[in-house]
């Protein structure tokens, strides 16, 4: 039982996780990365939030915001800040990535949406633990109040994170400029959207929202960064489809494809173009490979 635990577990590994080392490591590094941004932030924000950004922006923001106020528009905006909350966040993150993997046929979507969630929540938690700036006065905030630190804004950061993810992966999967545009427009809007409801109800000051905007838009580049850098290192080891539900294929197996080809007789050349065209691909291009072309010669299909 054990030996055949330990051989499920080599398998395991030589499939999803040997293919993905450049994608894990970058990440990894990227994440320690953010994470240690928001512990600096507590240096940058004792000299300068506390001196300048609740006089000059912090207090006229909140104080415009509650001009607009109304009781309708209060329980509306508070229904949208849900969403980004502790519980709407992870729900609608779920959806979402449950649909990248059921229209790109590969796990990626969770590895890059859930490695990246997880660093945004540590980045926040840490941020709030180590900074433990106070929330705006309850009788400037419309209920349900909250009472945990501010700085930065948890549900801007998460958000951000999540959706420009989400975007990004989407947009690798659909053909048109103006499909790609909609979606970049109503991941923005969507972002800021969530941010302002922050300072709209009064539950963070401006300045913890830019943050988590910032924080969380840094991390969202060095994700992508690593998708890409993943790519570009598959190309180059010439070692066909990343693995997916219809083709599980690795390095290890790319590489005996290659050695295969050659020992019958193909040139190296052709041994690469050997194994695209057995998973349908054209000139060493493979259909399911995204950084390549697309199943119908388009874009690429989501990583």
């Amino acid at each position: 039982m054990t030996t055949r635990t330990e051989s499920w577990l080599m398998r395991r590994w030589g499939k999803w996780v040997v293919p993905y080392a450049a994608l894990w490591i970058t990440m990894l590094a990227g994440g320690v990365l953010v994470v240690l941004l928001a512990v600096l932030s507590a240096e940058v924000y004792d000299n300068v939030v506390d001196d300048a950004g609740l006089a000059n922006l912090d207090k006229p923001t909140l104080a415009f915001m509650q001009q607009l106020r109304s009781p309708g528009l209060d329980s509306f905006v508070t229904g949208f800040t849900n969403i980004g909350g502790g519980i709407g966040m992870p729900i609608l993150a779920s959806i979402l990535t449950a649909w990248l993997i059921w229209t790109s046929r590969t796990w990626r979507p969770l590895i890059l949406i859930g490695a990246a969630a997880a660093v945004s929540t540590t980045a926040t938690t840490l941020g709030k633990k180590l900074i433990g700036r106070n929330r705006p006065d309850h009788a400037d905030a419309v209920p349900p109040y909250e009472d945990s630190p501010s700085f930065p804004s948890g549900h801007t950061l998460n958000t951000t994170v999540v959706i420009a993810l989400v975007v990004y992966l989407a947009c690798l999967q659909v053909k048109r400029t103006i499909a790609r545009v909609a979606l970049i427009a109503a991941g923005v809007i969507f972002v800021a959207a969530m941010g302002m409801s922050r300072v709209f109800l009064g539950h963070h000051w401006m300045t913890d929202v830019i943050f988590g905007w910032l924080l969380g838009l840094a991390w969202v580049a060095i994700v992508i960064m690593a998708h890409r850098l993943f790519h570009v290192l598959r190309h180059r080891e010439q070692a066909g489809p990343a693995p997916t539900f219809d083709h599980p294929a690795n390095l290890r197996e790319g590489r005996a494809s290659r050695t295969a080809a050659k020992t019958d007789g193909g040139p190296a050349g052709s041994a690469s173009g050997a194994d695209g065209s057995t998973d349908g691909s054209v000139h060493g291009t493979t259909q399911d490979d995204v950084g390549a072309r697309g199943p119908t010669g388009g874009p690429p299909a989501a990583g």
